[in-house]
């Protein structure tokens, strides 16, 4: 089967379109398709594509749907099936039969599944009276994985030209679109099978029973004159002294009609505007380009720069373009740019150093996983990426999963980098069985993905492959597709250390770990996933969320012990258990018991694996380049790699992240007890005093200093290295101040510590573990006498915000360890989510307080008032 460019199909449709108007040529706009769909299958539909997509067709029975939605997360909207994502209730949806942990994008679908055949979509609308007399456009931005598209009786394209996931589809509609009656559009989508370049959940999350198929992002129609203006991009060069940027613009300008076509591409940024002539042949499409070297003013002289959240401003420019034939306008486009400039380099060591505006980057990041049913929510994306700022993160990771315009203009704003490319574990990566039709598509997303990416400033590289290298024919493709859009940022054959004979080493690793490993790891490890060089994904393991998300996911009778149940919430593979974790965390805290005791200490361990991991690759700051946690978020209620669950409620391994990556942060290292500022301003900290306690379990003080330390910026100091101190109690603690030149806190870091280490062998070790032979032993915790914290609250309206002042304070002679704090909407209400500590499983020695910020939305409050619950290890829950 071979896949046609879809730039044919709008040709041949072109060619059959009445002439537009001058006059309605002056008003460019789009109309989204979001509403008053409705689905069906195939099997219980009689009728053929030419009349379904008619008025007359009666489709009763069918189901409510928007658009975008895949079929499933349809047909659950519409309560055919109950929520998938509690307990074991997606295995009772017909088609999943699978094996639990296969990767079912591998697999054939069942004979019996509903999933099998091909459904239709159908939506009736009118067009708006603005865009009657105009060329129209049909779009499809997502179709998993091919269709039929019928408008009003007539067939616009068939399923071997509307193939690919990733693929981004137009077509001329103009002489088939009714201007003064109901248009009828159906389209007859096929899911993906095993040998199809489609979507993948690998070992993450189950796979939906039906792939995820469907019209999976937005359908439009766009009206504009005879000549249409695509991707637009603004690459920048910026002077190494930060104070002059050469701008190159540049544009697809397509003439849909078969005529020559004259006119003027116009552009303007801000107070500077440019133009030059333009002429197109029948159906021609042209990359127009204004270059520095003819247009000056395109040298800006002290930019407003993009960075990264925690390098600076990610400031943003507007670029607005149009068209302009016979005297009127024919397409507007309008988009934010940044401008800013990204490069990379092997290091000495061989390691992957990206560089931003010339400054080098240390890349600290999560692995992201958008919604299992594909549901892509505006307020979630947001309240996700405010996660990510908040954390001190400035990287997601896409494997695969390239998200929506609406995700990457929040990156955009938030100055988050994104490190965007392909998926592994499936056709993507099966190339030797690659057909025709599979390169094709490969080809055609390559191109697709690009003219979309390349815009935003907040795309840090591209990976032509992640667990594997392409061959180098098909690397050689990829390569091509990328100079020829001038894809302005770096780019790697793979998210491996395996070199290619087209691009070279690529200067990254993935070797592991995924599942628990001991804080010590990152630090005493130096040939796999340890602090060195570039990790692309890597984590400590499982991520138990709080009891209150446990109790959202699993039936009340299977809270405990754990069972089946709660493993069909863990991975795929290798993690289709959380026992190693278990295992561990029993052996280093005491054996669980209850639910309640085995998520608070499950909240200690990814406290303190999150924390370790990020410190290790801070402390070795560019020998160490950069790690992403594997992963960011779950698709789902899922209890591994994840910083904050599926709910929204951050847990311990968020906090130990945050803590870690502060901007200015004091850390203790488990390989030589050294204790290092790290410095990851662009400023000079100066006058600094670095504070360091060894207590036992007991508080009494076993070792004590102080240090005054100046460090420059984007650089770590060692303060001092704590010695062999004698007579320490099995379980202890390191306490860790860090005060500016006034005595205002600057960092806090509080540990603890066994005189027990965990015993790693090396010799045993995969790419997804390193067995533990011995634990640490914390199991004194549970000894630690009973605290009293006193709180107090008062609230602030900030707009559509509050932000609740906290003050809790430690008034007794005992320690308040790893004490949580919530926002719950009023006494024995739910907590509300999202939200934004300022820190949180805090600890309090003897006489401390500490003032506290948090922030939410006032909608996520509902009616009742903001209500304070303060809980901790050894510390009785307290409600003000």
């Amino acid at each position: 089967m071979t896949i046609k460019r879809i730039v044919a199909s709008t040709v041949i449709l072109a060619a059959l379109a009445a002439p537009t108007s001058a006059a309605a040529a002056q008003t460019p706009s789009r109309f989204e398709l979001a509403r008053g769909w409705q689905i069906q299958s195939s099997a219980a539909v009689r009728a053929a594509g030419e009349s379904i997509s008619t008025p007359a067709f009666r489709p009763d029975g069918w189901h409510p749907a928007s658009v975008p939605s895949t079929v499933l997360a349809a047909l659950v909207e519409d309560r055919v099936y109950p929520d998938p994502y509690f307990g074991m209730n997606l295995r009772s949806i017909p088609g999943t039969s699978y094996p639990i942990g296969r990767n079912f994008s591998n697999l054939e679908i069942p004979a019996d599944s509903p999933f099998r055949v091909s459904w239709w979509y159908r939506n009736e609308f009118r067009l708006p009276p603005e865009m009657k007399g105009r060329r129209l456009t049909l779009r499809f931005d997502g179709i998993n994985y091919r269709a039929n598209v019928w408008l009003n009786g007539r067939r616009l394209a068939s399923s071997d030209e509307l193939a690919g996931t990733y693929r981004l589809f137009e077509l001329d509609v103009t002489a088939v679109v009714l201007g003064d009656r109901a248009n009828v559009l159906a389209v007859e989508v096929f899911p993906p099978g095993p040998t199809d370049l489609a979507w993948t959940w690998v070992d993450w999350n189950p796979m939906p029973p039906d792939r995820d198929m469907g019209l999976w992002r937005p359908v439009s129609l766009s009206a504009s004159g005879d000549v249409v203006i695509r991707h637009p991009l603004v690459a920048s060069r910026v002077a190494p002294a930060l104070d002059r940027a050469d701008l190159t613009v540049s544009a697809d300008v397509r003439n849909l009609t078969a005529h020559e076509v004259r006119g003027v591409l116009r552009g303007r940024i801000e107070q500077v505007a440019f133009e030059q002539p333009v002429t197109l042949g029948p159906h021609e499409t042209q990359v127009v380009r204004f270059a520095p070297d003819r247009f000056p003013d395109l040298r800006v002289e002290h930019p407003r720069l993009w960075w990264p959240a925690d390098m600076g401003v990610p400031s943003l420019y507007r670029l607005d373009l149009q068209f302009d034939s016979g005297g009127e306008t024919s397409d507007r486009q309008t988009m934010r740019f940044g401008i800013r400039e990204i490069t990379s380099e092997l290091t000495d060591t061989g390691a992957r150093l990206f560089r931003i505006n010339g400054r080098p980057l240390l890349v600290r990041g999560g692995g992201w996983a958008p919604d299992m049913l594909l549901r892509a929510r505006p307020d979630r994306q947001a309240a996700e990426l405010g996660y990510v700022r908040d954390m001190g993160l400035n990287t997601i990771r896409l494997e695969g999963k390239l998200e929506d315009e609406h995700f990457f203009d929040l990156a955009d704003e938030y100055g988050i980098l994104v490190l965007a490319g392909w998926c592994c574990c499936d056709q993507w990566e099966q190339w030797a069985k690659w057909t025709p039709e599979n390169r094709e598509v490969a080809a055609a997303s390559e191109r697709d993905q690009i003219c979309r990416l390349r815009e935003h400033p907040s795309v840090l590289a591209w990976l032509n492959g992640s667990d594997n290298p392409p061959p180098a024919d098909v690397e050689r493709m990829y390569v091509d597709i990328l100079k020829e859009l001038d894809w302005p940022n770096p780019y790697l054959s793979s998210a491996t250390a395996r070199p290619t004979t087209v691009t070279g080493a690529s200067g990254v690793k993935m070797s592991g770990p995924y599942d628990w490993v001991p804080p010590s790891y990152w630090l005493l490890d130096a040939s796999r996933g340890g602090a060195f060089g570039f990790n692309t994904e890597t984590s400590p393991g499982p991520a138990v969320p709080p009891v209150e998300s446990l109790k959202r996911m699993l039936p009340a009778d299977h809270l405990w012990p754990i069972d089946d149940v709660w493993n069909f919430h863990a991975g795929g593979g290798r993690f289709k258990t959380i026992e190693t974790f278990t295992t561990a965390l029993e052996a280093r805290y005491g054996k669980a018991a209850g639910v309640d005791d085995y998520t608070r200490k499950a909240q200690l361990m990814t406290y303190e694996g999150e924390r370790a991991m990020f410190e290790a690759y801070t402390r070795n700051r560019y020998t160490a380049t950069g790690v992403i946690q594997w992963m960011l978020n779950n698709a789902w209620p899922g209890l591994i790699w994840h910083l904050y669950d599926y709910y929204l409620r951050p847990g311990g391994g968020y906090f130990g992240t945050k803590k870690a990556c502060e901007s200015v942060h004091v850390q203790y290292s488990y390989d030589d007890r050294s204790v290092v500022v790290a410095n990851g301003t662009g400023a000079r900290l100066s006058g600094a005093t670095v504070a360091v306690r060894v207590l036992n379990l007991d508080l009494t003080e076993k070792f004590s200093a102080t240090r005054a330390i100046d460090v420059p910026a984007d650089v770590n100091a060692v303060a001092l290295t704590v010695p062999d101190v004698a007579g320490l109690s099995s379980t202890y603690f390191v306490d860790l101040r860090l005060t500016d030149a006034a005595g205002h806190a600057l960092s806090t870091n509080f540990y603890w510590l066994s005189t027990k280490p965990d015993e790693l062998d090396w010799d045993k070790s995969t790419y997804y573990i390193t067995p533990v032979t011995a634990y640490a032993d914390f199991t004194a915790l549970k000894d630690l006498p009973p605290a009293t914290v006193r709180a107090a609250m008062r609230v602030e309206r900030q707009g559509d915000r509050e932000v609740a002042r906290v003050t809790i304070s430690n008034p007794g002679r005992t320690l308040a360890f790893f004490v949580r704090l919530q926002i719950v909407e009023g006494p024995g209400g739910d907590e509300v989510l999202p939200v934004l500590w300022q820190d949180n499983y805090v600890t309090l020695v003897p006489g401390e307080t500490r003032e506290l910020s948090a922030s939410y939305a006032v909608r996520d409050l509902g009616a009742a008032p903001a209500t304070l619950v303060v809980e901790g290890w050894n510390v009785p829950r307290v409600v003000r």
